[in-house]
């Protein structure tokens, strides 16, 4: 999964990448302090891989990963070139969903780039920008299969229906609004697009510590970006930067204390991989031994080939069954012998639809 972390200038957005990423991407009090793309890796934590690694005396534990690409601060302008430009947006095409950071508090010392704490005018400021970008896209289509159109019904069909996207857009309204028909062609042209106001959208209210404890419920630039979120069927995390920057440099046991005291339960990177997979529909499934247990992370109703194709495509082209029990049925027998004398261990086949939690080996032939 890559996530794309977006914002205008000063919102704390590179603060919140250097904290979740722990890679030290500059961060400063000015307009494009990140230069280039930052990209940094983020393991999930997942406390049943760590647990199976105890049952098999494994020797390496692998957990699901999330990519994280952090974009310079964008400002209005930037599908036109304006600071550092639509480089930027073209990095954002290639994210599964965008992590969008809002400033939700006031503080003197850091400038906004307009002056003022607005969290509605910010996001309608960055979805124009996507909106103009996903224009600019769209008119390089059209003019590319206007001539074949002419001739062509299959080029015929899908001008129609660029140019009705394009009415969309600019109309003020986001690529995730906009209703394709049902039909595969359509589905699979607007697909192909790859639109950046498409895209899942999870918004970061970047609050004061103040805020934290009651989850931005008393901050009112925090409902505002609620209002705006539920309009658009988006999901919104509350998190303050600035301590995540402290708990990335806290150990495990410290962590948990240190997040006590403020009164939340959970660090804003935990909300933040909650929110994303709960707005792509991620689940994972789990693969056990005494060389590795390791979580892999699949699109809820996969079924079981597609779950095996994620570890090597020969497990896929040659699959023949699926050997699934439940993580937690698993740790209950003590091993997967006696789950299996138990028969609670299930021998299922291409159809079977992978559920989260599921500890799966995969027989194959090729």
């Amino acid at each position: 999964m890559k996530l794309g972390i977006v914002g205008l200038p000063n919102v704390g957005k590179s603060t919140l990448f250097n904290s979740i990423t722990k890679a030290g991407a500059l961060a400063a009090n000015y307009p494009f302090a990140t230069i280039d793309p930052n990209v940094g890796v983020v393991s999930v934590p997942d406390e049943r891989i760590v647990e199976l690694g105890k049952l098999y005396n494994t020797k390496k534990v692998t957990p699901a990963v999330i990519e994280f690409v952090d974009i310079a601060g964008l400002v209005k302008g930037a599908s036109k070139g304006e600071g550092l430009g639509n480089q930027f947006l073209a990095n954002i095409r290639e994210v599964d969903a965008i992590v969008h950071v809002v400033r939700c508090f006031e503080n003197t010392n850091i400038v906004h780039v307009d002056g003022s704490i607005d969290p509605a005018r910010d996001i309608e400021t960055i979805n124009l920008e996507l909106i103009f970008a996903d224009i600019e896209m769209l008119d390089r289509r059209i003019g590319k299969i206007q001539k074949q159109a002419k001739m062509d019904k299959t080029y015929a069909k899908e001008l129609a229906q660029a140019e009705k996207i394009k009415a969309h857009l600019e109309d003020g309204k986001l690529a995730k609004t906009f209703e394709v028909e049902d039909d595969e062609e359509l589905a699979a042209w607007f697909k192909s697009y790859n639109l950046l106001t498409a895209k899942p959208t999870i918004y970061a209210a970047n609050v004061s510590e103040d805020d934290l404890a009651d989850d931005g419920a008393s901050n009112p630039f925090v409902n505002a970006v609620r209002d705006m979120a539920a309009k658009e069927g988006s999901e919104v995390f509350v998190i303050c930067a600035e301590i995540e920057q402290e708990i990335s440099e806290l150990e495990d046991d410290e962590k948990a204390m240190f997040l006590e005291d403020l009164g939340i339960k959970e660090s804003g990177l935990d909300k933040l991989i909650k929110a994303s997979y709960s707005l792509l529909g991620l689940i994972s499934f789990l693969t056990a031994g005494e060389d590795e247990c390791r979580a892999w992370t699949i699109t809820k109703g996969t079924k079981a080939p597609q779950a095996a194709g994620k570890i090597h495509t020969d497990f896929e082209r040659g699959f023949i069954k699926a050997e699934v029990v439940n993580y937690a049925d698993l740790l209950e027998c003590g091993s997967l012998a006696a789950a299996r004398e138990k028969g609670i261990v299930g021998m299922e086949g291409k159809e079977y639809i992978v559920k989260d939690g599921d500890v799966i080996l995969f027989r194959f032939n090729v």
